[in-house]
């Protein structure tokens, strides 16, 4: 299943298909703890399969759903037989639409959708993902927009359920929620935006119009990280970009990226990716500058 793997870092090849990568995996084997830039998705049909995320244990059963956003480190476990549906898939064909980036980083580290614990979330996802594998592999015209279609579909249909019930406060209920995640998206949304920019949580605060430190609890208790840490992952996601560029420099990321030093970003960026902005390079083959 991993074609090209560098230290931790697997590099997804999507062949011909335009960002998109399914596959029927059978294969008898175990995967060492790695991360890609891709989004996962990991559906059994026949037996178990085990997939330890950020130090916890899923045990899938068929029919379950596990959504694994890009940059996690994660390990997999095969049985002595099995099948299961894998989707791999470049985060950056949806981050362009309005709402979908600030959703995805709710779901961190990973979100598990079961038949038992959430029926009708789970029976509307998976004929998504079955009509995605069906035209991935059919001959049809214009599978790749139905299979790319059908994919933001999977993932309107997961963020309006997992925001309306999923994170609802245990001290706030119906109308006052939904007003602090409209407010909540408004504030992440500009942090998308602005992120290479000074960004101060006062302002964040006041974008919100809340207290600062009544936003900080808000936005970690719904985001599930701090604004700072929520604000590092879209710099070190903007400075990946940049990284690839042979004739960018290291330093030149950094700054372009919202950091205030070499230092700061080397040390940021290898807690994120587990190795350096140097290394990175070299795994993507730019040696030119650094």
């Amino acid at each position: 299943m991993i074609e090209t793997l560098n230290g931790a870092k697997e590099t997804v090849s999507y062949r011909e298909h335009f960002g998109i990568r399914i596959y029927l995996n059978k294969e008898v084997e175990d995967y060492p703890i790695h991360w890609h830039t891709a989004a996962e998705i990991i559906m059994p049909i026949e037996n178990i399969y085990t997939v330890i995320i950020d130090g916890m244990k899923h045990v899938l059963h068929p029919g379950d759903i596990l959504v694994i956003p890009s940059g996690e480190l994660h390990q997999l476990f095969a049985p002595e037989s099995g099948k299961r549906l894998i989707l791999q898939f470049d985060c950056s064909l949806l981050y362009n639409l309005s709402g979908f980036d600030s959703t995805f980083h709710l779901l961190r580290p990973c979100l598990l959708i079961t038949s038992e614990h959430n029926k009708e979330l789970h029976g509307m996802l998976e004929p998504l993902l079955l009509n995605m594998m069906s035209e991935y592999f059919s001959n049809s015209l214009l599978k790749e927009a139905s299979a790319y279609s059908l994919l933001i579909q999977f993932f309107v249909v997961l963020g309006r359920k997992f925001m309306n019930k999923e994170r609802q406060s245990p001290h706030k209920k119906g109308p006052i929620q939904h007003k602090y995640i409209d407010k909540l998206l408004e504030v992440c949304n500009y942090m998308n935006e602005h992120c290479t920019e000074e960004i101060q949580v006062e302002e964040l605060a006041e974008l919100a119009g809340f207290s600062k430190f009544h936003f900080m609890r808000l936005f970690k208790q719904f985001m599930g990280m701090s604004y700072y840490n929520y604000l590092n992952q879209h710099r070190i996601m903007h400075a990946e970009k940049l990284l690839i560029d042979p004739n960018i420099s290291v330093m030149e990321v950094a700054m372009s990226s919202g950091f205030g030093s070499l230092p700061t970003f080397n040390r940021v960026f290898k807690s994120y990716k587990k190795c350096t902005p140097s290394e990175y390079k070299c795994l993507h083959g730019n040696h030119t500058l650094r």
